[in-house]
């Protein structure tokens, strides 16, 4: 697993390049991302470790994927991510957890992402921007997919494809751990 300030420091650095170049200033990505500018500066002068949903809602609002923003690999023509590089988003001392594997930008954001949500546990997400698809395979376990209120059950071997510009959730309601792969496709930000 990387380095804590490691991670941090791309964050900053990425972060401020990402904004520049697209011509933001702190308030308009403010604006756009729902953070405020305050945590955008901290976050540009690594003195925090934002949540999740920020990193999320900054990438939304630049039109990048969260690998791109965590990105501490820079300018490989092949990069490859060794399971020991790959970020950790979220864990539960219970031991779920959300790793972000890779991520590209064709055309718009790609992310891989492997998950663990241990029984009885769960993760909410807030709606991604609009044209979101999320694809969902359950490698071991059942998944509780709840999207827009409605669940759905998804065994083992299946992939569920949605929205994700509505509300969803995941969720273990099974006596065993689950284990997941996730891809996500966010369309790119306008400019």
């Amino acid at each position: 697993m990387p380095d804590t300030d490691v991670v941090s420091q791309a964050l900053a650095r990425n972060l401020k390049r990402l904004r520049s170049d697209r011509g933001h200033t702190l308030d308009a990505l403010a604006a756009r991302s729902g953070v405020s500018r305050g945590m955008i500066v901290q976050i540009e002068q690594a003195r925090t470790n934002p949540s999740v949903g920020t990193v999320v809602r900054l990438a939304d609002a630049l039109g990048v994927s969260i690998a791109r923003l965590l990105d501490y690999a820079e300018g490989a023509a092949v990069r490859l991510v060794p399971a020991e590089q790959a970020v950790p988003l979220w864990t539960t001392p219970a031991g779920s957890s959300g790793t972000l594997q890779a991520g590209v930008e064709a055309p718009g954001p790609l992310e891989l992402w492997s998950w663990r949500i241990e029984p009885g546990e769960g993760h909410s997400s807030d709606p991604h921007p609009p044209g979101t698809v999320e694809l969902v395979r359950v490698d071991a376990g059942v998944l509780t997919l709840t999207v827009d209120g409605r669940d759905h059950t998804v065994p083992v071997g299946t992939t569920a494809s949605f929205d994700a510009a509505l509300p969803h959730a995941y969720r273990n309601t099974a006596d065993l751990p689950l284990h997941l792969t996730m891809v996500v496709s966010v369309p790119p930000a306008p400019r």
